[in-house]
Protein backbone atom coordinates (compact mmCIF):
# COMPACT_ATOMS: atom_id res chain seq x y z
CA UNK A 1 0.00 0.00 0.00
CA UNK A 2 1.21 3.34 -1.04
CA UNK A 3 0.27 6.71 0.35
CA UNK A 4 -0.51 9.96 -1.78
CA UNK A 5 -0.92 13.12 -0.71
CA UNK A 6 -3.83 15.13 -1.93
CA UNK A 7 -3.81 18.46 0.14
CA UNK A 8 -5.33 20.17 -2.72
CA UNK A 9 -8.40 17.89 -2.58
CA UNK A 10 -9.09 17.88 1.09
CA UNK A 11 -10.92 20.44 3.45
CA UNK A 12 -9.08 22.14 5.33
CA UNK A 13 -11.18 21.30 8.55
CA UNK A 14 -12.98 17.41 8.50
CA UNK A 15 -15.15 15.92 11.63
CA UNK A 16 -16.11 12.18 11.33
CA UNK A 17 -18.94 13.08 13.14
CA UNK A 18 -22.91 13.79 11.31
CA UNK A 19 -23.69 15.70 13.86
CA UNK A 20 -20.91 18.43 13.10
CA UNK A 21 -21.32 21.26 10.40
CA UNK A 22 -17.34 19.84 9.43
CA UNK A 23 -19.00 16.55 8.15
CA UNK A 24 -18.49 15.75 4.73
CA UNK A 25 -19.70 12.15 4.21
CA UNK A 26 -18.24 12.21 0.48
CA UNK A 27 -15.24 12.76 1.33
CA UNK A 28 -15.41 10.17 4.28
CA UNK A 29 -16.03 7.37 1.91
CA UNK A 30 -12.39 7.73 0.97
CA UNK A 31 -9.48 6.06 2.35
CA UNK A 32 -8.50 9.09 4.67
CA UNK A 33 -5.44 9.14 7.16
CA UNK A 34 -3.92 11.81 9.07
CA UNK A 35 -0.59 12.18 9.78
CA UNK A 36 -0.17 14.50 13.47
CA UNK A 37 3.42 15.19 14.06
CA UNK A 38 4.87 12.65 11.40
CA UNK A 39 3.26 9.86 13.03
CA UNK A 40 0.06 8.04 11.71
CA UNK A 41 -2.97 8.73 13.84
CA UNK A 42 -5.96 6.16 13.40
CA UNK A 43 -8.41 7.84 15.84
CA UNK A 44 -8.98 11.21 14.96
CA UNK A 45 -12.30 12.13 15.04
CA UNK A 46 -11.36 16.00 13.81
CA UNK A 47 -8.88 17.99 12.32
CA UNK A 48 -7.86 21.49 11.23
CA UNK A 49 -4.87 22.43 9.20
CA UNK A 50 -4.62 25.50 9.39
CA UNK A 51 -5.10 25.88 13.17
CA UNK A 52 -2.65 22.34 13.77
CA UNK A 53 -4.76 20.45 15.74
CA UNK A 54 -6.17 17.29 15.88
CA UNK A 55 -9.08 15.65 17.87
CA UNK A 56 -8.53 12.19 19.03
CA UNK A 57 -10.56 9.61 21.26
CA UNK A 58 -9.75 9.14 24.89
CA UNK A 59 -9.79 4.98 25.13
CA UNK A 60 -13.17 3.90 25.18
CA UNK A 61 -14.29 6.97 27.59
CA UNK A 62 -17.80 8.00 26.54
CA UNK A 63 -19.90 11.38 27.90
CA UNK A 64 -23.35 10.82 29.44
CA UNK A 65 -24.94 10.81 25.67
CA UNK A 66 -22.67 8.16 25.00
CA UNK A 67 -20.68 9.78 22.58
CA UNK A 68 -16.69 8.98 22.88
CA UNK A 69 -14.64 11.79 25.05
CA UNK A 70 -12.03 13.65 22.69
CA UNK A 71 -8.66 15.22 23.46
CA UNK A 72 -7.27 18.52 21.39
CA UNK A 73 -3.55 17.77 20.72
CA UNK A 74 -1.75 20.76 18.74
CA UNK A 75 0.69 20.15 16.31
CA UNK A 76 1.46 19.62 12.35
CA UNK A 77 -1.07 18.43 10.53
CA UNK A 78 -1.10 16.28 7.31
CA UNK A 79 -4.41 14.55 5.67
CA UNK A 80 -3.90 12.43 2.71
CA UNK A 81 -5.99 9.78 0.93
CA UNK A 82 -4.46 6.50 0.91
CA UNK A 83 -4.10 4.63 -2.35
CA UNK A 84 -3.49 0.97 -3.03
CA UNK A 85 -0.57 0.17 -4.47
Amino acid sequence: MTDETVNGQLPDRLSTDPRSPYYNAEILSRDIGVRFKGVEKTNVEEYCVSEGWVRVTAGVARDRRGNPLTIKLSGTVEPYVRTGG
